[in-house]
């Protein structure tokens, strides 16, 4: 279990603001979390607005049922402008469906009212944590150019980065956590992700569950099964460079080689070096902008020779950018994605390879969204 947060008044209290339009939870979460943090309170959207805009927040509580706005429309504002602060969803409304919602626009947590003090304080701590670990990550990338550098260079910034992270993970948990055991490198992978975009995560997330999907279906081996979910997970890992993130409109038209992210394959091969994963890790991540006919990139690999897991991602990233929903663009259907993507088998896609991942995901589409959402990477990687 997490350290409790300290009530020793000389350290610096975290700051943590309290949303709900309802006086009674309001007050019990202010009582309860006082000890712990500098409480600032909200009864609207808009009053939480203007406090986001007025002070620096760390944590937030979130009702669900606001009077102007509902919460999740909220949270994506929050997430949006106010990246670096994490949210709990805490609600008398609650369902399966709307914690799924929450958790995907980036909610750390979520808890039902009337909550129970000893599970609220344990999610705080656990929210706590997990922002000092994403702080640490967006100042180290924002700041160290060495990820990108020489291989020396990399492999020592590699070296402070999992230190660092391994210390905070230890203060927090009071006990030690071997992130530089391959097997334990995920969650760090993951949070990295995060700190860049959560949108980031969460497409890595659907890409890495698509590309499963399909493999169940052919002959591969479990090493094979393995290699394909964490570079599935990693093929955009190339994108926590400097550059703005941006998810493109639509994978199967967008080039992207009039700006800078056509480099990101190599980019992110490149840096997951220094881990010594997988040689089809690297391979996924270096290639999964290959196309069939030659005309991809970076590299120009044509037919077999893009190899078969780099083939399978570039099938599951480019469903995913067709069909994800995101603030601002219109989602096809997953039928209209179908189609669309079986129209460039033999240029885009391999085609017997297109046939198979669009009959297998014609097979679940029904409950496609939600157990794309529902499967962590870590459920994933021990499969």
């Amino acid at each position: 279990m997490n350290t409790p947060v300290t009530s020793d008044p000389v350290l610096n209290k975290p700051t943590l603001l309290v949303v709900d339009d309802e006086a009674g939870p309001r007050d019990a979460l202010r009582v309860i979390l006082r000890p712990f943090f500098n409480i600032q309170t909200a009864e609207s959207a808009s009053a939480a607005v203007e406090v986001l805009n007025s002070q620096q927040i760390d944590i937030i509580t979130l009702d669900q049922k606001l009077p102007d706005r509902q919460g999740i429309d909220l949270l994506q504002d929050i997430k949006h402008d106010h990246a670096n602060v994490e949210v709990i969803i805490i609600t008398g409304y609650g369902s399966l469906k709307s914690a799924m919602e929450g958790i995907r626009h980036g909610a750390a947590g979520y808890l039902l009212k009337p909550f129970n003090v000893t599970e609220l304080l344990s999610l705080v701590n656990q929210t706590l944590e997990k922002k000092q670990r994403l702080d640490f990550l967006r100042h180290f990338i924002g700041t160290s150019t060495r990820l990108w550098g020489s291989d020396t260079e990399s492999a020592q910034a590699w070296k402070e980065l999992l230190a660092g992270y391994k210390a905070i993970a230890k203060s927090t948990s009071g006990s030690p956590s071997n992130v530089e055991d391959k097997s334990d490198l995920l969650p760090v992978l993951s949070d990295l992700l995060e700190a860049k975009d959560r949108q980031l995560l969460n497409h890595c997330s659907r890409v890495s569950f698509y590309a499963t999907l399909l493999a169940n279906r052919i002959n591969l081996t479990q090493p094979e099964q393995k290699s394909l979910a964490l570079g599935a997970f990693l093929h955009d890992i190339g994108k926590i460079g400097p550059e703005p993130y941006r998810f493109a409109d639509d994978e199967i038209t967008a080039t992207e080689k009039s700006g800078g992210s056509q480099h990101h394959p190599e980019q992110g091969a490149k840096l997951v070096l220094p881990l010594g994963l997988p040689a089809e890790v690297g391979q996924i991540i270096a290639y999964h902008h290959e196309r069939w006919d030659g005309a991809g990139y970076p590299f120009g690999l044509q037919g077999n020779g893009v190899p078969q897991l780099a083939r399978i991602v570039c099938l599951a990233q480019t469903f995913d950018h067709l069909t994800a929903e995101l603030p601002g663009r219109t989602p096809l259907s997953i039928d209209d994605a179908c189609q669309q993507m079986l129209s460039y088998a033999g240029t885009h896609f391999e085609p017997k390879l297109t046939e198979l991942f669009v009959h297998v995901v014609q097979e679940c589409k029904a409950s496609l969204p939600a157990m794309a959402l529902a499967i962590t990477p870590t459920d994933r990687s021990d499969s």
